[in-house]
């Protein structure tokens, strides 16, 4: 039988050590309905889930609900919207309480003297033409004269099919202002056109991901496997589906048979009692979903699939690093 200590060597090892006992336990928070931009392609409102329920206002509320998640398990606090930054109560009643990442277009900054040490994630469409037209602005005129140098910061870059050949540019810029950047593929929900993934395409974008890795180590937070993942859709031989995706609220899955999964997980609407379907919304095709966070869940639930190799494994690891970091469980 394959063992973790017989798969690897003395530093795999030590890195499989560091990251084995963090037993993350994470959930997806909307913060409000709300939002000062309108991107095409954004699955919360495409799907329409800024309808599902209304908010609740009382901040009370809040953080009775935060302690009744921190009772449930959670150790780690996702908060999305809309743009969470319009309610920095709300944000706060998390980050009192609960490991919190924060979830921004950038536009508003966060106040670091409330929220010193807050993990935050600019989302990032692209250059500025892709920007303006996917978002109506180059918000990374705005985010990067905000969080420069942040060391609690890092972008977000969700990669469109038009940037092939352009991602250098926005990885130098990226450097340049002292930031780490992470990269996902957009999905299109909204059908925009221009913006879908052909295989060719996703093939080309995928050497490039791995060219920005090799050109920028300190700024890129990724590695190999994931790009290998998110871009095939594919893991082990295995497609990402509806049947595998480790990310659907508990308490409304019903598979069967029951993939493994994110233990605990919930995606909850800002009325603090509706639960969304997954970590993304319930009318987007799953076979044609390229969130990075999803498709990293996938690996990290299935750490003994990967135990068929030393290559496997130090796959795995990889992965579950990346996460670790870009949630602040382990340094840089």
């Amino acid at each position: 039988m394959q063992t973790v200590s017989t798969l690897l060597d003395q530093n795999w090892y030590e890195r499989y050590k560091a990251i084995s006992h963090l037993n993350i336990r994470s959930s997806i928070y909307d913060v409000t309905n709300r939002c000062n931009l309108r991107c095409k392609g954004c699955f919360f409102f495409s799907s329409d889930e800024h309808k599902a329920a209304a908010e609740e206002e009382d901040v009370k509320q809040w953080e009775a609900f935060v302690e009744k998640e921190q009772a449930r398990g959670v150790n780690l606090a996702i908060l999305i919207g809309g743009e969470p930054t319009l309610y920095l109560d709300r944000v706060e009643a998390f980050y009192k309480r609960l490991p919190t990442y924060c979830a921004t277009n950038g536009l508003i900054k966060v106040p670091r003297d409330r929220f010193p040490d807050m993990m935050v994630g600019i989302s990032l469409w692209g250059d500025e033409e892709d920007e303006r037209l996917l978002r109506g602005k180059d918000a990374f005129a705005v985010s990067s004269r905000h969080y420069a140098g942040d060391p609690y910061t890092y972008y977000l870059y969700t990669i469109t099919s038009r940037q092939l050949g352009r991602t250098e540019r926005v990885i130098r810029r990226i450097a340049d202002v002292g930031l780490k950047v992470h990269m996902q593929l957009l999905s299109n929900d909204e059908g925009v056109d221009g913006f879908s993934w052909t295989p060719e395409q996703l093939a080309e974008i995928r050497a490039e991901m791995d060219a920005m890795l090799d050109r920028y180590p300190e700024t890129v937070i990724s590695c190999r496997y994931y790009h290998e993942v998110i871009t095939t859709g594919r893991m082990l031989g295995r497609p990402f589906s509806w049947e595998e995706c480790p990310s659907v609220t508990e308490p409304m899955d019903r598979r069967d048979p029951q993939p493994k999964r994110l233990i605990r997980f919930i995606r909850w609407a800002a009325d603090l009692k509706t639960m969304h379907r997954c970590c993304t919304s319930a009318t987007r095709d799953c076979r044609t979903c390229k969130d990075g966070a999803a498709h990293m869940s996938w690996v990290m639930v299935n750490k003994r699939a990967h135990m068929q190799s030393a290559k496997d494994l130090q796959n795995w690891i990889e992965v579950y690093e990346m996460f670790a970091k870009l949630y602040r469980f382990i340094p840089w």
